[in-house]
């Protein structure tokens, strides 16, 4: 999962000790997840997001490789039954 938890901190000032408390995890955990090799639980994206006042989508992204899109409805081809 691609993040902008880095970019959001740092504009804070924030080092991830800094923000890790404010969370309650550990700085680990923030290193992890900025580094993108651990995704945030749930409880824990919502958390960040309300710290932030931003949505978890505006935080948070797929990067590619989670589920395929779901695929748009046929073209109709003007056929009668």
């Amino acid at each position: 999962m691609i993040n902008r938890l880095r970019e959001l901190r740092t504009a804070r000032g924030w080092s991830q000790g800094e923000l890790a408390q404010r969370l309650g995890v550990s700085r680990q955990t923030v290193n992890a997840i900025e580094t993108e090799k651990y995704d945030p639980s749930l409880p824990l994206a919502f958390n960040i997001a309300e710290l932030f006042t931003l949505a978890i989508e505006d935080i948070f992204r797929p990067n590619g490789s989670g589920a395929a899109p779901v695929a748009a409805r046929p073209p109709d081809r003007g056929f009668i039954d």
